[in-house]
């Protein structure tokens, strides 16, 4: 899961002090821990690995940078990704897509081309945090992190921006997402502008074999992430899908529910999920308690006539349940049509996809407006418009 930012009670002025020798959060050798609360930095410094052994000292070169194909960040190659989970005790749910075109980056004299990655996070269904990411790879085959555009929901609309930042500005270095080639032991930062965002990473074990959404996946790398706040996270890499999995099923945790091309099957979409489909949006559009059970029904047939990935199993059934007991939840409704459009990523195209994720976020403003909720109805309008930026690939 994407570590929460700092948001610190300074707002600007932090980012402004970051880029000074005078910034508290950065002495020297030493980062302190910011409270992820009040925003007051730590007297003490947090337990970084001496230098020896960091990877990420070398000065990069980018002389093909969009053309990512590092197996364990494969930025350029996965069209979109499904994370599912919970945080806070709520279900949890992230598309990770594919941009076109590139940003372009100036970090010092360097100009860079790079790779654009849209992360939106929904709580509950509900929009909760979207980001551009910047991603580029080395000459030596690492991958480096750009930077990010965040915009961070409250209720609908955005509330702020805190984590934004960007290579080159504001004294922020590029930063090292993935090594060319990770080993035990090895550490680097992810993020590296102490009092703003910073992350250092230790890879904790690497040829490790993890179980995926239809198998096994071999040659995984498991780290242990340092956050700015001094808590900690454990985190999976896996080869076609890169960021894997973070936390635990018994506590906070995004997973990888399926990702294309990774997962793509290619035959035709089977009979049991268009009748689920067909009865989850009829459902969704005239809740009823009978038309609830019919989409129930069809779930139960479908799960037994197909391979479903077992996290989408979960949520699915989830949901389902959640909504049957009560057929006018909304957030029920919408969640089991999300899983729906998640499991057709898998015979469909991601255009085709998202074509029906337009029309289920336009059935949900109609939905939303005749509730009254304005809060819904703005991250709806949201939604549909962040689907409209990825365009057809």
């Amino acid at each position: 899961m994407r570590n929460k930012t700092i948001r610190p009670v300074l707002g600007a002025a932090v980012l402004l002090a970051a880029a000074c020798s005078g910034n508290q959060a950065h002495q020297g050798d030493c980062v302190h821990a910011v409270d992820e609360n009040t925003g007051r930095t730590a007297a003490s410094c947090l337990p970084l690995a001496p230098d020896s052994a960091r990877v990420d000292l070398a000065t990069p070169r980018f002389t093909h940078p969009t053309r990512i194909t590092n197996p364990l960040h494969p930025t350029a190659e996965v069209t979109q990704t499904i994370y599912g989970g919970q945080e806070s005790g709520k279900p949890f749910r992230t598309e990770v897509t594919l941009l076109p075109g590139t940003k372009i980056i100036t970090w010092g004299d360097r100009t860079i081309h790079a790779v654009t990655s849209q992360y939106v996070a929904f709580s509950a269904g509900r929009v909760e945090e979207v980001a551009d990411d910047w991603y580029a790879q080395a000459d030596d085959g690492s991958v480096w992190y750009l930077g990010e555009d965040v915009f961070n929901y409250d209720n609908g609309v955005v509330a702020d921006t805190e984590g934004t930042w960007q290579a080159g500005r504001d004294g922020a270095p590029g930063a090292m997402i993935m090594p060319a080639h990770p080993a035990k032991g090895d550490v680097y930062r992810t993020e590296n502008l102490p009092g703003v965002v910073f992350e250092q990473v230790t890879v904790r074990g690497a040829g490790q074999t993890v179980d995926g959404p239809y198998g096994q996946i071999k040659d995984a790398l498991t780290v242990h992430e340092l956050h700015m706040d001094g808590t900690t996270e454990d985190k999976v890499f896996a080869p076609g899908y890169g960021e894997f999995s973070t936390g635990s099923a018994a506590g906070d945790l995004e997973a990888v529910s399926l990702a294309v091309p990774t997962d793509a099957k290619h035959a035709p979409v089977p009979a049991g999920l268009t009748a689920l489909t067909e009865a989850v949006r009829a459902a969704h559009a005239t809740p009823t308690a009978a038309k609830v059970r019919a989409a129930q029904a069809t779930w139960n047939t479908y799960r037994t006539a197909d391979v479903v990935p077992p996290l989408l199993r979960r949520q699915m059934t989830r949901d389902l349940n959640t909504w049957q007991k009560s057929p006018q939840d909304r957030a029920a409704a919408l969640r089991t049509e999300q899983n729906t459009t998640d499991l057709r990523l898998r015979y469909e195209p991601l255009a085709t996809v998202d074509r029906a994720r337009l029309a289920m976020w336009t059935r949900q403003l109609e939905i939303d407006e005749k509730a009254g909720d304005a809060g819904a109805v703005a991250g709806d309008r949201a939604c549909i418009e962040l689907i409209r930026q990825r365009g057809s690939r």
